[in-house]
């Protein structure tokens, strides 16, 4: 019997090895995990349970934030791993977000993502055209466009990822916020600031002399480089893309091959028309 969104549970497709963090923690654990394991959020755990999570968003809008637990969302919406794909896709569309810990009796068994269930699509052989489930509040930006500037415009504008096109208004391939991190760095400085040890309000006390401290203390933030954002592109190539008549489940297997997010959709002259989410692929099938 073929499968069906229905009769896929969410512990067939999860992610049973998370890599997650522990609290106490601090962010650069975060951003390092987020770096070389390629993944958009990180669970945080204490004692064994799941505690929050933190995600690439949480560091970009947080630059200076440092500790874990200033970062990471509490109490975040979880799952139990006997729900189906489609319980799941309800879940993370309904509450606009893109992963959802699968939990058991309080312990962390493992995650579910919107790129895992994109996955179970690919193998459903959903034949409807993606012109239905292209999502709106699609922000362009310039390639020459500073990557700084590209990340506030994201942040501003709430997207996860970019069309960059050129000055003929040629597509040239997409960023997303994993990128930007990719893309940042730690900037480390020192501040000061002046404390005084006067007792009283006023400024002008005996023979205009106070004693001040001078309090030196070190900052650190996610800094995002000013270089144009086409230099993201060079590590990149050819942008993969789709046509308005392309069908569901072979836009999910080409996310799922590329590790995708979200696909162009172009017209024949290569103009950009729209660009298609993973997430907008859940919709398939709920």
């Amino acid at each position: 019997m073929a499968d069906t969104p229905e009769s896929i549970t969410v512990d067939e497709v999860m992610i049973r090895e998370v890599a997650s963090a522990a609290l106490p923690g601090s962010r650069d654990e975060v951003l390092q995990i987020l770096k070389t394991k390629h993944i958009s959020g990180v669970p945080i755990v204490k004692d064994g349970e799941l505690a929050g999570i933190v995600t690439r968003t949480d560091l970009l809008k947080h630059p200076e934030e440092e500790q874990i637990a200033m970062l990471m969302t509490r109490n975040p919406v979880t799952i139990s791993p006997d729900k189906s794909i489609v319980d799941a896709a309800r879940v993370i569309l309904e509450k606009k977000i893109r992963r959802l810990p699968v939990v058991e009796d309080h312990s962390l068994m493992g995650i579910i993502t919107i790129a895992d269930i994109v996955g179970a699509i690919a193998r459903l052989n959903i034949t409807s055209p993606i012109s239905g489930y292209i999502g709106n509040n699609v922000v362009s930006v310039w390639s020459d466009t500073p990557i700084v500037v590209v990340g506030a415009i994201m942040d501003l504008a709430d997207v996860k990822a970019v069309p960059i096109l050129d000055s003929n208004l040629d597509l040239l391939g997409v960023v997303s916020d994993k990128d930007l991190i990719s893309a940042s760095a730690i900037e480390d400085r020192t501040e000061m600031s002046s404390m005084s040890a006067g007792s009283d309000d006023d400024a002008w006390t005996w023979e205009s002399l106070r004693d001040t401290m001078s309090l030196y203390y070190s900052v650190s933030k996610i800094k995002l480089p000013n270089s144009p954002v086409k230099e993201i592109l060079k590590h990149k190539g050819e942008p993969e893309t789709a046509v308005l008549s392309s069908q569901v489940s072979d836009c999910a297997r080409k996310m799922k091959r590329n590790r995708m997010d979200q696909l162009p959709v172009i017209s024949s002259e290569r103009k950009l028309l729209g660009l298609l989410r993973d997430k907008d692929l859940l919709r398939a099938i709920t």
